[in-house]
């Protein structure tokens, strides 16, 4: 009997499923509904809730690390515990903190503004108005999702204004304090004459106390073809600098130079360039080798100037950092007069801070931070004009959780403080951490972090994780879910650093982007085949996580290396790669894959379109597809549409998505908690190990 394979990629619009793109649609959600029930039927037993008691445990911890800024002095936190699902926005002293008991002052609860409200908020975060430090632009989203509503919250009276204030409904996008009385608006608010292909926002408005924002004066506006507009307002200037970005696709991005009254100047360096203001420095990271004045800037180079000796045309650049193989620049921020280099050489960190100069910068290596693992670090005040230079440092690696440490820029950063650890939510005992490389299938070494006991058996239980994509470095971290969930039963952990990241720069990202994306698939699967060389286990024991972009490589191990994987673990996932550009946010990673309305194009997205590759009468692994209703980021078509045609095929094929929760694995810590729970039950009991 003929089965129904469609779509495929000889037919590629043929398809069948199309009435699962209805997010809330009454035949779409029932069916969503019923697949959720029918996975949570299957895999919700004892275990799973056991697992989901424990996991809420370690994610409700109370002496779990709070992660702070400071503004005006204060340090603020968002906090999320048992009694708190939803969370407090809460502030405290800079001594009160380093205490063991801080003493907390609530400013705003989102619990009870739920309950009061009648609605699901979900907090996105907020804007302290500089100067008065006294109100607020606050972000509130329902169920979790990339839009949200904007409120003016006064923090004197601990109240949202009620009288000409500052209020949007849900859009995407955001707000920039410019006074009391103005804000720059850059939100998809007001319908399709304001938001791009993408669905951001393509407009710069100048928003004035008690003016309807569709009066708004726009300031700066990019075609609709573009990803998004966007501005900053840099505070270190001497007189109001606002820069006006037209954000051209993910990695390109125009900038413009200007005031309240819009931009004058754009400045004058290639769109596929990383650039940072302070005061009268620049510095610039482009993409592509750069030639200027005949002197050749390679890809990644950090490159500082006077910014506005550049704006009058010179082009006096001095080299700040030149990568090497393997020896990469993380990311860069000016904090107070220093530059603050986060360097990657061969995945270990380094840190340097650099003082700017007409000549050569003066370089000073922090040596007191750990070389091992992962350090990130920046500012502890959140606005630049605030800061005097101290910084704030996390510490961390997959089996040491992380510690916050204090640098005070009034010492020679040779002597941090430590001022929280979080608590260790595994044994660790009989655990190492080692470094390998596979060779993937055009011969380039692909380096993957394995966590683990000093000995196995050859048949360990193996979890596997990766990403690659977007030029993001994905790091061996301290995973208090993989460690409770797997490590410390006797399992193997196992991250990748594919092509397609960032972890050795643009030239790592590149090879795995646009018509190279498939090599980032081929990476993932040499790295479970060296698994098996070594002897550490066998592939039907190797369970494999990715989600987003991870979804698309998830999904190619199941229909181009299905014998290398005993189960798949495929969240929120992007998945059909002919369709992406029209749902949601979709249009917004042509950078990253290609158009497929483009010939050309679609003929490599087709070789990685596992929603078209997918054949009947092949062996499969199990795969449990998960996502979520309000991720309105990457759309949950992808993940119902390919569980329903591989249902179709008679496949071992699983699915799951709650009602909230926006782009992750849940909007609070229980539907997270469940989310991770339920996947690693599956893949557990896939896999023969219960």
């Amino acid at each position: 009997m003929k089965i129904d394979a469609r779509p495929t990629s000889g037919a590629p619009d043929d398809d069948p499923y199309l009435w699962l793109e209805d997010i809330d649609g009454t035949d779409a959600t029932a069916w969503a509904d019923a697949e959720s029930a029918r996975t949570l039927a299957a895999f919700g037993g004892p275990s799973f809730e056991a697992d989901r008691n424990a996991l809420l445990t370690i994610y409700d911890a109370p002496d779990k690390m709070p992660y702070i800024t400071r503004r005006g002095g204060l340090i603020y936190n968002f906090w999320k515990d048992e009694n708190n699902p939803h969370g407090i926005w809460r502030r405290t002293t800079f001594p009160s903190f380093q205490s063991d008991t801080p003493e907390w002052d609530t400013l705003i609860d989102v619990d009870a503004l739920a309950a009061e409200e009648d609605e699901d908020w979900i907090w996105s975060g907020a804007t302290v108005l500089h100067g008065t430090l006294d109100r607020v632009m606050v972000r509130l989203s329902r169920g979790g999702g990339d839009a949200v509503m904007l409120r003016e919250f006064d923090l004197e009276t601990r109240s949202f204004v009620q009288n000409d204030a500052f209020h949007l409904e849900e859009a995407k996008g955001g707000s920039i304090w410019l006074d009391r009385d103005t804000v720059l608006l850059q939100s998809s608010f007001g319908g399709p004459a304001f938001e791009t292909t993408s669905g951001y926002g393509r407009t710069v408005r100048l928003w004035k106390r008690g003016q309807s924002v569709l009066d708004a004066e726009i300031l700066f506006e990019v075609p609709n073809d573009h990803m998004s507009a966007y501005a900053a307002f840099d505070t270190t200037a001497d007189k109001e600098r606002i820069l006006f970005v037209d954000i051209i696709g993910f990695f390109d991005y125009a900038v413009h130079i200007g005031d309240r009254n819009g931009p004058e100047q754009r400045i004058d360096v290639p769109t596929n360039t990383l650039l940072y203001t302070h005061r009268d420095w620049i510095v610039v990271k482009p993409r592509e080798d750069w030639t200027v004045d005949g002197a050749v800037h390679p890809a990644d180079t950090l490159l500082g100037a006077s910014l506005s000796a550049l704006l009058h045309g010179e082009k006096q650049f001095t080299t700040i950092f030149k990568p090497e193989p393997r020896r990469t620049l993380d990311g860069f921020m000016f904090v107070n007069d220093h530059l603050i280099l986060s360097v990657l050489d061969n995945l270990k960190p380094e840190i340097y801070r650099l003082s700017p100069s007409a000549g050569a910068w003066k370089t000073e290596k922090l040596d007191a931070l750990p070389d091992v693992g992962i350090v990130s670090v920046g500012p502890l005040d959140k606005k630049p004009e605030e800061s005097n230079g101290d910084l704030i440092a996390t510490a961390q690696d997959p089996l040491t959780p992380p510690t916050m440490l204090f640098l005070d820029a009034k010492t020679d950063l040779s002597a941090p403080t430590v001022l929280k650890r979080a608590p260790a939510h595994f044994d660790p005992s009989g655990l190492v951490v080692s470094q390998h490389e596979a060779i993937s299938i055009d011969g380039e070494h692909i380096p993957y972090t394995q966590v683990g006991p000093t000995e196995t058996n050859g048949n360990a239980p193996v979890h596997m994780s990766g990403y690659g994509g977007f030029g993001i470095s994905r790091l061996a971290t301290y995973n208090a879910s993989i460690g409770k969930m797997w490590l410390e039963r006797g399992g193997v952990s196992v991250t990748a650093h594919i092509r397609g990241g960032g972890e050795f720069g643009t030239p790592w990202h590149d090879a795995g982007r646009g018509a190279g994306k498939a090599l980032t698939h081929d990476d993932f699967a040499a790295i479970a085949a060296h698994l098996v060389e070594r002897g550490i286990t066998q592939p039907e024991r190797i369970a494999a996580e990715g989600g987003s972009n991870g979804g698309i490589l998830i999904s190619n191990m199941l229909t181009r290396y299905p014998e290398r994987f005993g189960a798949l673990f495929c969240t929120i996932p992007l998945i059909d790669m002919r369709r992406y550009t029209k749902l949601l946010a979709g249009a917004s990673w042509i950078a990253e894959y290609g158009d497929p309305d483009k010939s050309e194009d679609w003929e490599h997205l087709k070789t990685y379109s596992a929603y078209h590759a997918a054949e009947p009468h092949k062996k499969y692994p199990p795969i449990l597809l998960a996502t979520a209703r309000r991720d309105d980021r990457v759309h949950p078509g992808h993940a119902r549409k390919m569980t329903a045609k591989l249902h179709k095929m008679g496949y071992d094929a699983w699915f799951y998505e709650p009602a909230a929760g926006g782009h992750g694995y849940g909007k609070d810590n229980a539907e997270q908690a469940a989310f991770v729970s339920l996947g690693y039950n599956f893949l557990r009991q896939k896999i023969g190990w219960t």
